[in-house]
């Protein structure tokens, strides 16, 4: 690949390291690049709300495609760029499938106001008794029906004890043109978002106004949430550690995470 004018990197498994910190060769690396004039940008299954612990270990604060790219955002002014909603009745659908072909199944959806602490918005908004697959300490709990009430970027379907995979399995084939199902992580969560939205379609609506082509892209991902990135960008890296559909989706390996992957591919161009 020539020299790219784009990164894009997911977050968890791929830019921070086990420990979600981004380690100073990996920030180095980013910035190296971003001073020579290439646009960084973010590409992450996490909400905007959680952005701000990456933009502190960068040192600077890159536009970020959130909710596997129903939401852009922009860190240094924390405003909300764009949003893309499933609405109310493919909510209500969605929900009475997930939870015929997954008894038991605890539902949650996220929500944006006009900045990621928007507290005019609950943004996480759970189900009674939904089970976190992560500590969330913004999470209000209502019924079922208010959970379906309004547009949401994402609806969570969480099962305790399951494997993402076998739950999207489940899934795929029944949701029709709802929306597009995703998962970042096996721990029996699946993450849907509206149909034609993807962290590709996020990245490309960032590039365009850039006149970047998806030539010009390199991207790291590491979880299916990452394979359509992957094979849009000129260049799709996986890391190591990713999973196999993430690999398959690839154009090369590099090595994990924890061994600073991101920084050892953009080294190529950026020293």
């Amino acid at each position: 690949m020539t020299l790219p004018r784009l990164i894009a990197s997911d977050v968890d498994g791929t830019l921070l390291d086990d420990d979600e910190k981004v380690t100073p060769r990996t920030r180095d690396a980013v910035r190296a690049a971003v001073e020579a004039g290439a646009t960084f940008v973010l590409a992450t299954g996490r909400p905007p709300r959680w952005v701000q612990p990456v933009v502190d270990g960068l040192g600077f604060a890159p536009m970020a495609v959130c909710a596997n790219g129903a939401v852009t955002y922009d860190a240094s002014t924390d405003r909300i760029v764009s949003a893309r909603t499933l609405s109310t009745d493919a909510l209500g659908k969605l929900a009475e499938i997930a939870t015929r072909l997954i008894p038991g199944a605890g539902l949650a959806v996220e929500r944006v106001g006009r900045s990621a602490h928007d507290a005019a918005t609950p943004q996480f908004v759970s189900s009674p008794g939904y089970e976190h697959a992560w500590l969330n300490p913004d999470n209000t709990e209502v019924s079922v029906e208010d959970l379906l009430s309004a547009p949401a970027v994402k609806l969570l379907i969480r099962m305790s004890g399951a494997r993402s995979a076998d739950m999207s399995a489940a899934l795929t084939g029944h949701v029709g043109g709802l929306g597009e199902i995703t998962y970042s992580t096996n721990n029996g969560l699946i993450e849907v978002v509206p149909l034609g939205v993807s962290k590709a379609t996020g990245v490309e609506e960032l590039a365009r106004p850039l006149g970047i082509t998806a030539e010009e892209v390199v991207a790291f991902g590491d979880m299916p949430n990452d394979v359509p990135m992957l094979r849009w960008a000129g260049l799709g890296v996986a890391m190591g550690n990713a999973h196999p559909e993430a690999l398959a989706a690839a154009d090369e390996v590099t090595v994990d995470n924890t061994e600073d992957g991101v920084a050892r591919v953009l080294e190529r161009w950026w020293l």
